[in-house]
């Protein structure tokens, strides 16, 4: 009879990481200590994934809200800055604002609406229609804001985010002044010195701004992507993808992963000679249909891993062969008509029409966003994912 488990992912207990931990040599004991104690063995294309915090952990990679605020000084040296397009986070941003907040005398933050990028809500988009506003145009002072919608609170978290980002920023020291736009270039009627802190639309924003005449402008990825006074630092993202660690620290998005999931894999292949691939995963890609975030907060979902995961998948779609080619079968001579095609399909599918409908994202992002799911974000203790059967098809026994 054929196999009938496809793709299985574990999660596994790991140890609490601390500071200066050897990271591979935990992920490796736990995957063996994982055999032992479970009920599977290691096959050649299994996939070991570890979450970017207890990499970004073991490297101590944090850093304070002062050295956020020297930061901020070092570049901008402005009264007033501009703080465009946060995500409306306590985890992933309050921490960098109360620092930015302590590196200026008075903020401008300008929040998008009716969400933020990755889709948290500050109002819905059938108020927004209901009071005529628009958000493409329409930029909206803090008291036209309150008079339209009033004191609007997130479904999950109770959490006023506007009231809330402004009592930080007064808290830190610094006046506030909040306004709502969509377009970047807004912010330039109030300040010429910005901090763009969107994600994924980041070099759009900064294009646009340095068109539209900005003095001085920094992307969260520009702050704190060096050391300061020994600080952590991410060389190429910055503050992006950055947690909050404690009151007044952040964690940072790791550093130079691709050694780690390197000597991970090597160590794996030593011990059970079989090809494990290894990445590091952040935030999935997936959306709540009841919260409607996206999460996707990190600036990439996977920043480094084995090469055996680059590219997209390749594959036939199922449904559509048994529905057109085959539609005359059924029974094993539907089930033998359908392996064989799979036998015999190309290297690439693309454009191909028995390929229309499979998931058109790369491995690293479907693969991270499992893991994600999987692993959870709160007290599971399973910051180690193992998938066995992810590269297999329906031939596969």
């Amino acid at each position: 009879m054929s196999r009938m488990v496809g793709t299985v992912s574990r999660g596994l207990r790991a140890p609490i990481i601390r500071s200066g931990d050897n990271i591979a040599d935990i992920v490796t004991n736990c995957v063996m200590e994982a055999v032992k104690d479970g009920d599977f063995e290691v096959r050649d294309r299994d996939i070991v994934a570890m979450t970017e915090a207890i990499v970004a952990r073991a490297q101590g990679n944090y850093a304070t809200v002062d050295d956020i605020a020297t930061d901020v000084k070092n570049k901008l040296g402005s009264d007033t800055i501009g703080v465009i397009f946060p995500i409306l986070s306590r985890n992933r941003f309050a921490i960098c604002l109360r620092g930015i907040a302590m590196g200026a005398k008075k903020i401008i933050l300008m929040l998008s609406y009716p969400s933020d990028e990755v889709g948290n809500h500050l109002i819905s988009i059938d108020a927004v229609d209901e009071k005529g506003v628009d958000p493409y145009k329409d930029v909206l002072t803090l008291e036209k804001y309150r008079e339209l919608f009033g004191y609007q609170k997130h479904p999950f978290t109770g959490v006023d985010y506007v009231e809330y980002y402004q009592q930080l920023i007064e808290e830190a020291g610094a006046e506030c002044e909040i306004i709502f736009a969509n377009d970047p270039r807004a912010i330039l009627s109030y300040t010429k010195d910005v901090i763009h802190c969107d994600i994924h639309t980041r070099m759009r924003t900064k294009k646009l701004l340095r068109a539209a005449g900005v003095n001085k402008i920094y992307g969260l990825d520009e702050i704190l992507n060096a050391p300061v006074n020994g600080s952590g630092c991410n060389e190429k993202y910055g503050l992006l993808g950055s947690n909050k660690a404690t009151e007044d620290k952040v964690k940072l998005f790791p550093r130079n992963c691709q050694p780690i999931v390197e000597e991970i894999h090597d160590r794996l292949l030593e011990a059970t000679g079989k090809n494990v691939e290894v990445m590091v995963y952040g935030d999935g890609a997936f959306k709540d249909p009841v919260g409607k975030i996206w999460e996707l907060a990190d600036p990439v979902v996977s920043p480094a891993y084995t090469k055996g995961l680059e590219g997209t998948p390749n594959e036939l779609k199922l449904k559509y062969l048994a529905d057109n080619d085959f539609a005359n079968l059924t029974g094993d001579a539907l089930k033998e008509a359908i392996k064989g095609e799979i036998s015999k399909k190309d290297s690439n599918l693309v454009g191909q029409m028995a390929s229309e409908g499979t998931t058109p994202r790369r491995l690293t992002d479907l693969i991270g966003s499992l893991c994600d799911l999987t692993s959870g974000s709160g007290d599971k203790g399973t910051p180690i994912v193992y998938i066995q059967g992810y590269f297999d098809n329906y031939t596969t026994e």
